[in-house]
């Protein structure tokens, strides 16, 4: 593997991609709805590359909601284009988006030409929706990210290293599962002016004391299911609590959830509209990317997705039942 270099020579199409991003004079980056740091990360260090290229560039996520708080440090998220509308001229690339819906109000413009539509990934369960497919097993998105401005032939900058960094750091669990490369490249980052104690602070710590109210209230609603010979640890987010809290205090609670002494999967139901429920499943000893997939979802091994509407009643015994029968084959 050449110095520096994060994917061994041959993995991925790096090359092409980097060619083509170069000979487009407008690229509208899209990455994905209800956006965490990778998600904003990724897209914000791909236009920056791009801008140093000389390339116009903007980046657009299909929500009319604002980005959570605790990616305001992530430098160009202010330059977020928020709504349903996507230019008919220029390239697409979207970062982060497991599968097409990921794409949000901007899905009907990418399905009617996915010609124009370059998908960078590191999501295993994503089927490859565009004209060109950069997907990769990786940490985050971030890391093929980075991988990629070598081929683009971009310099890492400050803030081009605090973006790749916030993804880096917040999908690895603040470096708890990955591989070495993970280390490699945030030794990089660091280099360049990454400072981590307050890029944690910032991006994952930071809980107000009205979030620590809300997080005990739905600690003290766990519930403890069995599916088989597998134990669940189902938390529910419903929408006034969902609302109240910052998402440094969600994200806390899904950790915690895979943490539980004793619990195979932990699982947790949040009401992103009234009736429509987001679900995260974490994991360290069944494949829940599997589990996402039997609901339309996706995602990694040791954590996925999806979403469901109906009563939560039944989307936990709809889950119950699915890691009943992964249990059974086990």
């Amino acid at each position: 593997m050449a110095a520096n270099h994060l994917f061994a020579p041959g993995e991925g199409e790096f090359a092409a991609v980097a060619a083509r991003l170069k000979d487009a004079e407008k690229v509208h980056v899209v990455t994905h709805i209800r956006p965490d740091a990778d998600a904003v990360g990724s897209a914000s260090a791909l236009a920056q590359s791009l801008r140093a290229l000389g390339v116009a560039v903007d980046v657009r996520i299909g929500q009319n909601s604002p980005w959570p708080e605790n990616l305001s440090t992530i430098p160009g998220v202010n330059e977020v284009i928020l709504g349903d509308e996507l230019p008919d001229d220029g390239l697409v690339v979207t970062t982060d988006c497991a599968s097409l819906d990921r794409t949000g109000r901007l899905r009907p413009a990418l399905e009617a030409d996915p010609s124009r539509v370059i998908v960078i990934d590191h999501h295993a369960s994503n089927p490859g929706f565009g004209g060109m497919n950069l997907i990769l097993p990786s940490e985050s998105t971030t890391v093929i990210i980075r991988e990629l401005m070598h081929y683009l032939g971009v310099e890492l900058t400050p803030d081009i290293a605090y973006c790749l960094y916030a993804g880096l750091v917040t999908d690895t669990g603040s470096f708890r599962w990955g591989t070495p490369r993970m280390h490699r490249l945030a030794e990089e980052l660091l280099d360049h002016g990454v400072e981590p104690r307050s890029a944690a602070l910032d991006l994952m710590d930071a809980v107000s004391a009205d979030d620590l109210k809300l997080m005990g209230e739905v600690m003290a609603g766990m519930t403890t299911l069995a599916a088989g010979s597998l134990t669940m640890s189902v938390l529910r987010i419903d929408d006034a609590h969902l609302s109240g809290m910052h998402q440094t205090a969600v994200e806390s609670i899904i950790e915690y959830s895979r943490a539980l002494t004793g619990s195979d999967i932990g699982v947790v139901f949040k009401e992103i509209h009234p009736g429509y429920w987001s679900v995260s499943l974490r994991s360290t000893v069944v494949n829940v990317a599997e589990v996402a997939a039997a609901h339309g979802g996706g995602g990694h091994v040791p954590a996925a997705g999806y979403s469901v509407a109906g009563p939560v009643d039944d989307g936990i015994e709809a889950l119950r039942r699915t890691v009943e029968e992964m249990a059974s084959a086990l």
